[in-house]
């Protein structure tokens, strides 16, 4: 039980010298990550379009 609570009090320590986001660091990296989402989501998409047609040219 001893070591539980020694870790306990030392993750408490450690998570006090955290230096967290404000508000606004937090919306903009929030931001960030949707918008490079939807580029890579777009990209593999329009790859994996390209491919399909590719394969039905060759295919037929």
């Amino acid at each position: 039980m001893g070591k539980i609570i020694q870790f306990l009090r030392e993750a408490r320590t450690e998570l006090i010298k955290v230096v967290w986001p404000s508000r606004r660091e937090t919306a903009k990296m929030t931001l960030l990550v949707i918008i490079f989402s939807l580029t890579v989501a777009l990209f593999l998409g329009a790859v994996d379009l390209g491919l399909t047609k590719l394969l039905e040219l060759v295919f037929q």
